[in-house]
């Protein structure tokens, strides 16, 4: 896929305020200061499109984005660590549920991964619920330019393992580096040839 334009649409508090869900949506969530931003501006090729910052937790609002004209990409608030009260993170926390249980146009959620990490409980326990609820999701480990591949491959593969416990099968993997632009045609692909099945009839 080609990324011909791509521009700020809005930000919502909550489902309720989003856009009408008339396009193909595909969100972004991890935990906080997993590089979210920063892999958004490069998949979409605009460098100051989302808001990048060295503080966790900047993301307080479901961000919509439209590209190409046709389809919605949605910076959602990051899990886990944030340096605000417990209330206001449960807030997000239940408003971000809300809006990945009740939009209907969600077609898939990339969860980002800390790939210089071992399997963190509350990515873990994120993927979990998404499995529960039938949500289509896929993963993507991110910085992968700040570690040799041999340990991104340790890390994938010990995500594997955990996973493999409680599940049958993996959802779809993706390495990438905001740096380097690792993983973006394959990302861009994925999401081509997603759109292009929803197109098809039957």
């Amino acid at each position: 896929m080609i990324i011909h334009s791509a521009t700020y649409l809005q930000s919502s508090p909550s489902l309720k305020e989003c856009p009408d869900p008339l396009k193909p949506e595909f969100g972004f969530i991890g935990r906080s200061n997993v590089g979210k931003s920063s892999l958004i501006n490069m998949l979409t090729g605009y460098s100051h499109l989302a808001r990048t910052s060295g503080s966790p937790g900047k993301t307080r609002s479901i961000n919509h984005y439209l590209v190409n004209g046709s389809w919605f990409l949605v910076d959602l608030p990051g899990y886990g660590y944030a340096r605000v009260p417990v209330t206001m993170r449960e807030k997000w926390i239940k408003r971000t549920e809300e809006y990945i249980l009740g939009r209907e146009n969600l077609i898939c959620l990339f969860v980002l991964i800390d790939s210089r990490h071992n399997p963190q409980k509350s990515d873990i326990e994120f993927m979990e619920f998404m499995g529960i609820n039938q949500v289509p999701f896929a993963r993507i480990f991110t910085k992968s330019d700040k570690i040799f591949s041999a340990v991104i491959k340790k890390t994938i593969d010990s995500y594997d393992r955990e996973m493999l416990r409680t599940w049958e099968s993996l959802p779809p993997s993706f390495t990438t580096s905001a740096v380097d632009r690792r993983g973006r045609e394959d990302i861009l692909d994925f999401i081509g040839e997603t759109l292009n099945n929803l197109s098809k009839p039957g």
